[in-house]
């Protein structure tokens, strides 16, 4: 697993239990897949297909200084799959585990089209 971005918690991305709100984590998450799609992929055409299961093993609090880790684990002909975990950078506790996150390249239109990648 590399770990490719950091994000400081915030007041403004907290819940009412004054943890890491789900939904702004699955934005970071999503955000930081995408661009590592774009790069794999040579493209900026990417649109996410598939997040598996979401697995919230902890929780984040403000001042917590999160990162992003993303996995490759395969192409298909217009995708790229790979699994995402999320931990505290300090005490190295995960936060999140994603198995599996799936995007497409897609033609001007927003039709699927083949990426010519292989492993």
């Amino acid at each position: 697993m590399q770990y490719y971005s950091r994000r400081l918690i915030k007041p403004g991305d907290l819940n009412a239990n004054n943890t890491l709100f789900g939904g702004i984590l699955l934005k970071w998450i999503d955000e930081e897949a995408g661009i590592y799609a774009m790069t794999k992929l040579e493209s900026k055409t990417v649109v996410t297909k598939f997040i598996s299961e979401i697995d919230f093993v902890s929780s984040a609090k403000q001042a917590d200084v999160i990162e992003i880790g993303l996995e490759f684990k395969k192409y298909g002909r217009t995708s790229l799959t790979f699994s995402c975990e999320v931990r505290n950078v300090f005490s190295k506790k995960v936060i999140i585990k994603i198995d599996q996150i799936v995007f497409v390249n897609v033609d001007k239109n927003g039709n699927p089209e083949a990426h010519g990648m292989t492993v």
